[in-house]
């Protein structure tokens, strides 16, 4: 058993309008003008049974484009085994 994490993000060129409203929040209303960008992303964990850590990165990056839990288009999905759950 794996402890995977999926980290879900909006690749640099695509617009994040979740990260743009959270960085005016902190510049504006909470005088935080020395942050200059705020990107947003998704992090899912996973417990996968597997047998090796090469496995659970494989059936883990299937299991995400099987079931469209990104867009490659406009995201980049990163997968890290964090160890043995």
């Amino acid at each position: 058993m794996y402890l995977v994490e999926i980290v879900i993000e909006n690749k640099p060129r695509a617009r994040d309008p979740e990260g743009e409203t959270i960085k005016k929040d902190l510049m504006y209303k909470s005088g935080y003008d020395c942050v200059k960008e705020v990107r947003t992303g998704k992090l899912l964990r996973v417990n996968i049974e597997a047998e090796d850590e090469e496995d659970a990165r494989q059936k883990v990056f299937k299991m995400c484009n099987d079931l469209r839990i990104f867009n490659p288009v406009a995201h980049s999905c990163k997968i890290e085994i964090r160890g043995k759950a």
